[in-house]
């Protein structure tokens, strides 16, 4: 079960020390942004009402050894305290990071480590600049400030580097759901080997577990806005919404079949896709 919770609250917490130099937040001021990143990078969600109210969880149970969380009074509310917004906010809940924590995310380095070690672990790159547009962090910035030291470590399970070309190969450099094979001269462009379970979650490098897809639909896919049925047709969120023609041209996507690969080659297996469907694709909340 992929649960991004906390660290998409530690990286809305980031974008706030980054900005202030100070990491102390009500849960009045983090339900609403935290809420919404974990809708829009985290797992689907059952309700509206869940929805609206997916900070709590993290905000009680982040780690104490990095998280000091209190009351209006400046007792502290321990981690087995109810997931409840109106629990939280009844007591005027407030958290911060501790000041050991605060004092090494001083240094820009330490942060820039800390931040990218969590999209590493959590994320796909895809999304790593998504969410640190979202939470006010500067990728361009973060990158320069983290060469070296600490952000060496950051990604602890190394990708295969044959795997993007053999991908490609695979799809003959064309994207699995719309067919574009655009190229530079000799050299394909806005082609990309994609996961479907993420490599970030245990996803093998391997062709079975990855498609060829052009940028925008392998944004949109690891977003949730596109997914896969296990005969291998496109699903279309239903959370989906466009007007123009352009934007309508991703729901005509809707029951399409993949490309299939070249011969020999695996199709995607039905393990990946349930992991996608499960954890990424964005279905219908219920009322």
């Amino acid at each position: 079960m992929r649960v991004p919770h906390k660290p998409l609250l530690l990286l809305w917490l980031f974008g706030q020390f980054a900005a202030t130099g100070i990491s102390a937040a009500t849960y009045r001021q983090a339900e609403e942004p935290v809420s919404q990143l974990i809708n829009d990078f985290g797992p689907p969600v059952a309700s509206p009402a869940a929805a609206r109210q997916r900070a709590a969880m993290p905000f009680v149970h982040l780690e104490r050894d990095l998280w000091d969380l209190r009351d209006a009074a400046g007792q502290e509310i321990g981690p087995d305290a109810p997931e409840r917004r109106a629990w939280l906010l009844d007591r005027r809940a407030v958290g911060r990071l501790r000041a050991p924590v605060e004092h090494l995310l001083a240094d820009p380095k330490t942060l820039a480590a800390a931040a990218r070690l969590l999209l590493d672990l959590h994320f796909t790159p895809v999304l790593a600049e998504l969410i640190c547009a979202a939470v006010d962090l500067d990728v361009s910035a973060l990158d320069l400030a983290g060469r070296g030291g600490a952000a060496s470590v950051a990604r602890l399970r190394p990708r295969r580097r044959s795997f993007a070309e053999e991908v490609l190969r695979a799809y003959a450099y064309q994207c699995a759901m719309c067919g574009f094979d655009g190229a530079l001269g000799r050299y394909p462009v806005g082609i990309e080997a994609a996961h479907v379970r993420w490599h970030s979650q245990a996803g093998p490098d391997e062709i079975a577990n990855a498609l060829a897809l052009c940028a925008l639909h392998h944004a949109l896919f690891d977003l949730g806005v596109l997914g896969i049925t296990e005969d291998r047709l496109i699903r279309v969120s239903s959370l989906y919404v466009a007007r123009n023609e352009a934007g309508l041209a991703v729901d005509a996507l809707a029951g399409k079949p993949l490309l299939i690969p070249r011969p020999h080659q695996p199709t995607v297996d039905v393990i990946h896709i349930s992991w996608h469907h499960d954890q990424v694709f964005k279905g219908t909340l219920q009322n």
